[in-house]
């Protein structure tokens, strides 16, 4: 430690020569990063001058593998790619070689897995809305959350045998049907959430003054930016985009069924934070359409094949994911080994904005900023 009175400042801490700017290192073991991110903020007081993602520290290869495993050996992969989203991811890469190989889906399993999807996105939303209130020093929000995700993966489980990373998706269907249980359990669960949850995380939350002031305005991703960035989901949604792949390009039997596309103007954490309430309402009335519909029938074509050879050629599959835009990007040469597997993540792009976003914010808004945007590190260190 010095003693002198004024000590000259270290020069590496200096940067630019200006004796107030400084770099500080946010993560990558920060518990408010939801994993291992690191940011590197070039600060002047507490304002951010600029701000760079670190990503990396959990890089697992799953494209590689894809390429050293047969097409049926890699279901297992896809849910962890995005372990919050792991149902849809699953389901997904089955609705790709589905659609390059014309495979059949019986109707029962198209309705099963909209069920299955539906409730994984609104887990997901439900982690995010609690780990992002305790972030931002809110505990109360948190235990109601997990209290009603808890109910959505004991419902899942029951037919998956898993409560967080599923192989419940097969090329052509599902592995296990659900019984009148499952759609009690389901129908109670919509009930609650809609008809006491939901107000009450608005009342709770989205009507708190602490809580607006520290979003409102806050974080703001302008409709350039997005564009520039390829941000997509709720991000996206926030600046006035209504684009979700659902009905933008709609796969599954997604245009059976009734539901809006909510939107906000702002562009700002609020805005985030009020799309996904009202994409948790959504996908609840998305859920009850499908179990209302439910037909009876087979949850697997007659004849499943036993070795999967897509055509020679390049292909490309898109569904919306909890966090935006994932894409499948597959190229075969006919045998049943994929040449390359290509994963467009959301969170990729919508974090690859921050350095846009948080330049010329303060540094105890950064949390509540990142917290917004719902990154999920295993999709981008895949």
């Amino acid at each position: 430690m010095s003693t002198e009175p004024n000590p000259e400042p270290n020069p590496a801490m200096a940067p630019d020569g200006d004796p107030e700017v400084y770099y500080l290192n946010m993560g990558p073991q920060h518990p408010s990063m939801h994993g291992v991110l690191r940011l590197v903020l070039k600060m002047r007081g507490e304002e951010i001058l600029e701000a760079e993602p670190v990503i990396g520290y959990a890089h697992r290869a799953h494209e590689k593998m894809a390429e050293n495993r047969n097409y049926l050996m890699f279901l297992p992969n896809t849910s962890r790619v995005d372990y919050l989203s792991g149902m849809i991811y699953n389901i997904a890469y089955c609705q790709a070689i589905e659609k390059i190989m014309d495979i059949e889906v019986p109707e029962r399993a198209e309705y099963i897995r909209i069920i299955a999807c539906e409730l994984n996105r609104i887990s997901s939303h439900l982690l995010w809305f609690g780990t992002f209130l305790l972030d931002l020093g809110g505990i109360t929000p948190f235990l109601y959350c997990f209290d009603d995700r808890e109910e959505i993966l004991d419902i899942l489980d029951s037919v998956t045998g898993s409560r967080l990373t599923y192989s419940y998706g097969r090329f052509g269907g599902v592995t296990m049907d659900v019984d009148s249980a499952f759609v009690a359990r389901t129908r109670a669960f919509l009930a609650r959430m809609r008809d006491e949850r939901l107000p009450k995380y608005r009342r709770l939350v989205g009507d708190n003054v602490i809580f607006r002031e520290r979003c409102e305005g806050v974080g703001v991703i302008t409709r350039d930016v997005a564009f520039r960035y390829g941000v997509t989901g709720p991000c996206l949604r926030s600046t006035g985009v209504a684009y979700d792949v659902r009905r933008a390009e709609p796969y599954s039997i997604y245009d059976r069924f009734e539901f809006k596309i909510p939107t906000r103007v702002e562009g700002d954490t609020m805005a985030r934070f009020d799309l996904r309430i009202e994409e948790m309402e959504e996908s609840c009335k998305i859920v009850e359409q499908a179990v209302d519909g439910l037909p009876e029938g087979p949850i697997m074509p007659a004849k499943p094949k036993k070795r999967y050879r897509p055509p020679a050629g390049e292909y490309y599959f898109a569904v919306e994911s909890a966090r935006g835009h994932f894409g499948t990007y597959i190229i075969s040469d006919g045998t049943d080994v994929p040449v390359k597997l290509k994963l467009r993540t959301p969170s990729f792009s919508n974090l690859s904005s921050m350095p846009d976003v948080l330049r010329n914010t303060m540094v105890a808004d950064t949390i509540a900023i990142v917290g917004s945007i719902d990154v999920v590190m295993p999709e981008i260190d895949r």
